[in-house]
């Protein structure tokens, strides 16, 4: 683990718009900046920069965090690893700490595998190059049977494993490399009738499967054989260090291209890819011909929103991978397709096209998903009534599945003039399969338009003095927004101060004092452990600092867990339920002071906060009651009565802050 010496170093260091400016195109507005959000899909910029306190925000899908927490989400990596990326960046030395022995094995473990795959991989490239069987076999099949230059092998790293079954097996043993990583990257199998091992990939030519990183994390293996008993493809198992739903081939090549052009290529195997980039077109990358998953699909939304499908122009699959469509459209991306003219596939067109004529073809007959489905399905349905219906619940699905309601409404409309089919018909149908699947009602969005648009058009009216600033918590509300509440009168408000009136006398109080005072009188800490180290975090540099000392936010933007973190920006940069109306003052109508409010609000929140609490372990206490012998149930009745005791004083206490 890092010191924290050196992670306030790193923080400290960090430029937010240095370190988000890589990735998003950012603008500046005042004394922030703005952008699209990366996380997801948007036309207004909703994403901000704020410099000053080192933080971003989202506005739309409700992300933020800092500096660190944005590698993390953006770039997939863990903590350790994004410190260690900014500390790279400015040239921060990292000193770790030692790490447990469970830490330390499993770290060890992984970086083991990842040198083994790294060392396999120069070891069947350097096979492919210098040995005889290498450059006979696999180099003609890459040079004359697909047409690959030694540039693009070189780049993509391809190789061959030699025909003897063990030798690989036997060579990295020999180089020092264990057997258990030799079995648990899958490089190698154990035979069962003697224990010894064999190659997984002998006698094939080597595509080895690259992480966004650039680590080697798999291989895929094709035979050359005709033995239609042996598989074509031989892949990588899952691993601690891959998982091939989580995995797009060629993603670590084509992901700069892709930001550049605003659009991936989606393709189905290593050598449609790898055809492609040497045709000049590279923001390409391939599923590795598994079914396409939820988990790639958000990966490559990570660099774009814009995905392009090739289909081949003879594929028979074409009908099966619709399904694939749907999924994008579910994560909110938008999608086209490509269908190639026959016999050809992308390795094939893309050798006997130029760069240019790929990308002129591509624009040229590119169709949005509901085209394609029409023109594709309407072959099989024309003059078939009933098969006209299924394609058009078909499409309806395809519909149904995109989050956005202005995109759906869009092709709602496409869909009935393509179809000739009634409009309302269609929103009806679109509006049942989303509250069969996601439990979406079309007409709540209608709802809430009206609902805005009536309180926007309707005249100011005054707020009651209780209710400008604490609506949001009563009763009945859950621990959690109660705990939500309390914090952020802590992070906002702490060194603040407000009278509270204790019967005819008003008592000056600050706001941090009157939550640690009140939670410690019942010894109370907050169930939700995020919201527990904020609170913690708070007490021990208010016991430093002293009453009515504000605590710098970077305590909380900057702490060590980043589920805290992001919380805290999400608190930190939420609005206040209250914005004075001038109007209002203009008429001299009173509007409540921040004083006033905390005077309210702090009190009530904490009070209801107990009061759930004690009302938790009462229920509690008398479920364990319940079959205990009687001479054990004296503790607990005890305890019982002091609790109702406390729940009764708390509730006059309450009902006098509700009044």
């Amino acid at each position: 683990m890092i010191d924290r010496e050196t992670v306030d170093r790193i923080y400290a260091a960090a430029n937010i718009v240095d370190i988000i400016g890589d990735f998003v195109t950012l603008r500046r507005k005042g004394v922030n900046y703005t952008a699209c959000c990366p996380f997801h899909n948007e036309k207004t910029p909703s994403f901000i920069v704020s410099p000053a306190k080192g933080v971003y925000k989202c506005f739309g899908c409700g992300k933020g965090g800092n500096a660190v927490t944005f590698l993390m989400e953006h770039e997939s990596m863990t903590y350790p690893e994004a410190l260690k990326a900014v500390a790279k960046r400015y040239g921060i030395e990292v000193k770790e700490r030692e790490l447990t022995p469970e830490e330390e094995r499993r770290n060890d473990d992984r970086e083991s595998m990842f040198a083994l795959n790294g060392w396999a991989a120069s070891y069947f490239a350097d096979y492919l190059h210098r040995e005889g069987e290498g450059m006979s076999v696999g180099m003609s099949y890459f040079r004359q049977t697909r047409g690959m230059t030694d540039a693009t092998i070189r780049k993509f790293g391809l190789g061959f494993c030699p025909a003897k079954g063990d030798r690989m097996s036997h060579d990295a043993l020999a180089a020092g490399y264990k057997k258990e990583f030799l079995l648990s990257t899958g490089l190698s199998i154990e035979r069962e009738y003697d224990g010894t091992l064999r190659d997984r990939f002998y006698d094939r030519v080597i595509f080895p499967v690259h992480n966004i990183s650039g680590r080697v994390v798999a291989f895929g293996g094709r035979t050359l054989r005709t033995d239609k008993h042996v598989a074509k493809y031989q892949n990588s198992p899952e691993s601690e260090i891959y998982s091939k739903k989580r995995e797009l081939y060629g993603l670590y090549f084509a992901k700069k291209a892709i930001q550049q052009h605003e659009y991936a290529i989606l393709v189905e195997g290593y050598t449609d890819v790898i055809s492609m980039h040497q045709a000049g077109v590279e923001n390409v990358v391939s599923s590795s011909g598994t079914s396409l998953t939820t988990d790639q699909i958000r990966l490559l939304g990570r660099f774009t929103k814009n995905i392009t499908v090739i289909y081949d122009g003879d594929s028979a699959g074409i009908h099966a991978s619709l399904r694939g469509i749907d999924m994008i459209l579910r994560e909110g991306m938008n999608v086209r397709v490509v269908l190639l003219p026959e016999p050809e596939d992308p390795d094939s067109f893309a050798r006997s096209h130029t760069a240019a004529e790929v990308q002129e073809y591509i624009r040229a007959n590119e169709q949005d998903f509901l085209a394609f489905k029409a023109r594709l399905l309407l072959r099989d349905a024309e003059g078939d009534p009933i098969r006209k219906a299924a394609l058009i619940g078909d499409m309806v699905q395809s519909i149904a599945q995109i989050p956005d309601p202005i995109q759906r409404s869009v092709y709602i409309k496409e869909c009935g003039r393509i179809m000739d089919i009634d409009e309302r018909i269609l929103i009806s149908e679109v509006a049942r399969k989303r509250l069969a699947s996601t439990g979406d009602r079309e007409t709540d969005e209608f709802v809430r338009r009206q609902t805005a648009r009536q309180i926007a058009e309707a005249p100011p009216q005054p707020a009651r003095p209780d209710t400008q600033f604490v609506g949001r918590i009563e009763v009945g509300s859950s621990v959690e927004a109660l705990e939500r509440e309390i914090v952020k009168y802590l992070l906002k408000h702490g060194h603040e101060g407000f009278e509270f009136k204790e019967g005819r006398t008003m008592v000056a109080c600050n706001v941090a004092e009157v939550i640690f005072s009140e939670l410690d009188a019942d010894r109370l800490t907050f169930r939700d452990p995020r919201f527990n180290k904020i609170l913690e975090t708070y007490r021990a540099q208010w016991r430093q600092l002293g009453v009515g000392t504000e605590v710098p936010a970077h305590h909380f933007l900057n702490h060590p867990d980043p589920e805290v973190c992001n919380l805290s920006v999400d608190i930190l940069t939420s609005d206040d339920n209250y914005v004075p109306s001038q109007l209002w003052q203009r008429k001299e109508v009173h509007v409540e002071s921040t004083a006033e409010m905390l005077a309210v609000g702090v009190p009530k929140a904490v009070t209801l906060y107990r009061s759930k609490i004690i009302e938790g372990l009462i229920k509690e206490l008398q479920g364990q009651l319940d079959g205990l012998p009687e001479e054990e149930q004296t503790p607990l009745i005890q305890r019982l009565a002091a609790l109702n005791q406390a729940k009764v004083t708390i509730a006059h206490k309450l009902q006098r802050l509700i009044l």
